[in-house]
């Protein structure tokens, strides 16, 4: 940048960063705004590659056009049209168990053979309702996106459920973990009712066909819902190694927000997995959704507390609890006035000029009639309703005048001593501890009940809840593999039939109508910053003034009275020049003080030009 004296090369280059800096500001919130909108497409995109990825090796893929690209492979010498690649149809195939299990089921053979239905009735239930009548079926989803995979279908609503079936043989808790999985598909939401499942305890009068909400289980894990309160329970039953009965854990709340699991309509993937080191894993669709300790994060604890509070210590009678009293000594002030009233008349206000004092605020309304049918022996006395003086509406006030209140400054209200702390206080009283008689240390709480059966003892307002692909296993391993081959299969049929993004975005908007200024916001702010930045600018006239601001080559003016500024100094020079050259050392000094004060003349006077410069007075102007 070249900075000329009056300025315009730096407000050139003002004015270019400030253009530079709005195109950057657009360019930047385009980007964004695109970055906002693609992002939940780029984000389904790498979801849909991990999931095909996932799931390849385990694939059948059946695309439509095969059958002419098998034709199309004997004749090499004509390249077959280009066609758009169809989306891969995901075909079902049942899962195998492999490895070690306890307890697998598919219901691919579309019967409930292995299972028992509970003929029981509920002990504390009306008649009506007491009986396990709930009606359950093997088939396929309603909208299944792989045909052919059956399940465990909960048919009747308001109707208590009860289904169990045996395990291969019992499972033990020893030095290997328990997982437990199981799919549910909620197709039709849900209301109030739960899918979790029990694992039935390994008991001598253990009897499927009585199974009710009573009989003994190990433990209860799934989801369950009423209302707003969304629940994925871990429940298990310990044995007091004291009294020999069994009291309920149950597991801390989940952080995860669960409700898109209850309304999404989706197959989801329920697994638990209890260690042998106490620790556990609530998993929903493979992603930990809550984990702790049996000894640490059950609710109540596992080992009761060492010591207890004393139930026959009493508080004592004259144990004082007060930390502040009112104090004893304190005295009433003798200009104390408790009758003082809080407002008192302003004695300063005055009546308003034209105020109406013979005028009432509201009057009977002259236009109204009584009505015909009006019984004075019924109604009593008729009178016309009340409408607005019309006298009043250009006065001040209507009716008698009377001083506004306001507040007494007296008024002190009643008087009470002020509190000071309490002497004698003892703090809040407690009962003293005393060994707890019930107390133990169980350090192994993993060591539960064996259990041998798993049975679905369930009330529900909703119908068609889905279940599939029940598995029991004591290796982690042998459990991902049965969810590659079952849950996998239909993750992937559920996302190749996902709608696209602008149906996903119109569905959203339906259930959540304050989305559509969202979207309108979005297609319309870039189009006002475009109009705003590119079609607002103004144009400028430029003056011949200010064409020499854009170059260093001076004015005519300017040039004309340099040249004769230059004559003059040479005549000043010739005049000062000494008479005898012998003299040099008193002349020698003065023409170094003439240089001096020539050189300062000089600068002067090109100030002097450079102010009477057309530049130089415009700049003063502005």
């Amino acid at each position: 940048m070249r900075l000329f004296p009056d300025g315009s090369g730096l407000i050139l280059d003002v004015r270019l960063e400030t253009m530079h800096q709005k195109a950057l500001l657009f360019v930047l919130l385009v980007a964004g705004l695109l970055c906002v909108s693609l992002a939940p497409t780029c984000w389904a995109q790498d979801q849909n590659q991990d999931e095909d990825a996932d799931v390849e090796d385990d694939l059948d893929l059946d695309l439509t056009g095969t059958e002419d690209d098998d034709e199309l492979d004997g004749d090499e010498e004509t390249p077959p049209a280009p066609k758009a690649p169809a989306a891969p149809k995901v075909t079902y195939k049942a899962p195998e168990p492999m490895g070690e299990h306890f307890f697998a089921e598919s219901f691919d053979r579309g019967t409930l053979d292995g299972w028992v239905l509970s003929k029981a009735k509920k002990d504390d239930a009306d008649e009506e309702i007491a009986k396990y009548d709930g009606k359950w079926a093997v088939e396929e989803m309603k909208d299944t996106k792989l045909p052919g995979d059956k399940g465990l279908v909960l048919k009747s609503r308001a109707k208590h459920h009860a289904i169990s079936a045996p395990l291969l043989r019992p499972f033990t808790f020893d030095s290997m973990p328990l997982v437990i999985q199981y799919e549910v598909n909620f197709q039709s939401g849900i209301d109030c009712g739960g899918a979790y499942v029990k694992l039935l305890s390994e008991t001598p009068g253990l009897d499927l066909d009585q199974f009710v909400d009573k009989t003994a289980y190990t433990i209860m894990f799934g989801p369950d819902k009423c209302g707003e309160d969304y629940k994925l329970h871990f429940i298990f039953r310990h044995k007091n190694p004291k009294t020999g009965q069994y009291e309920e854990k149950h597991a801390k709340k989940p952080d995860a927000d669960l409700r898109s699991y209850f309304t999404d309509k989706k197959t989801h993937l329920y697994t638990l997995v209890v260690n042998a080191d106490n620790s556990f894993e609530v998993l929903v669709d493979q992603t930990v959704v809550n984990s702790g300790n049996l000894l640490k994060d059950m609710t109540p604890p596992v080992n009761p507390p060492a010591e207890i509070e004393d139930p026959d210590d009493h508080k004592p009678e004259d144990w004082d609890e007060r930390p502040k009293i009112q104090d004893p000594d304190a005295v009433k002030p003798e200009d104390w006035d408790e009758d003082a009233p809080a407002q008192i008349p302003d004695e300063d206000a005055v009546k308003p000029d034209g105020w109406l004092d013979d005028e009432a605020e509201y009057i009977g309304d002259p236009d109204a009639i009584k009505p015909d049918d009006w019984d004075e022996d019924m109604d009593g006395e008729w009178e016309a309703p009340q409408v607005p003086n019309p006298a009043c509406e250009s006065a001040p006030g209507c009716g008698p005048w009377k001083r506004p209140m306001i507040d007494n400054p007296s008024y002190k209200g009643k008087w009470k001593p002020p509190m000071v702390d309490n002497p004698n206080y003892q703090g809040i009283w407690k009962p003293r501890k005393i060994p707890n008689p019930d107390y133990f240390e169980d350090l192994q709480p993993f060591k539960m009940t064996p259990f041998s059966a798993l049975g679905l003892e369930l009330w529900s307002m909703t119908s068609d809840i889905f279940f599939d692909d029940f598995f029991i296993t004591n290796d982690r391993n042998t459990a991902e593999r049965w969810a590659a081959d079952s849950w996998g299969l239909k993750k992937a049929a559920e996302g190749a039939a996902e709608p696209g993004l602008a149906a996903q975005m119109l569905t959203a908007a339906e259930e959540r109508p304050w989305l559509w200024i969202v979207y309108v916001l979005t297609v319309a702010l870039p189009l006002v910053l475009i109009i705003v930045f590119c079609c607002t600018g103004k144009e400028k006239k430029t003056t011949p003034a200010a064409e020499y601001k854009k170059t260093d080559e001076p004015q005519p003016d300017v040039k004309e009275e340099e040249e004769d500024e230059e004559e003059e100094d040479k005549a000043e020079e010739a005049k000062s020049r000494p008479a005898a050259e012998d003299k040099n050392d008193e002349e020698e000094a003065a023409a170094e003080e003439e240089e001096g004060e020539k050189e300062a003349t000089t600068e002067e006077k090109e100030d002097d030009i450079l102010r009477r410069s057309p530049r130089s007075r415009r700049l003063r102007k502005d």
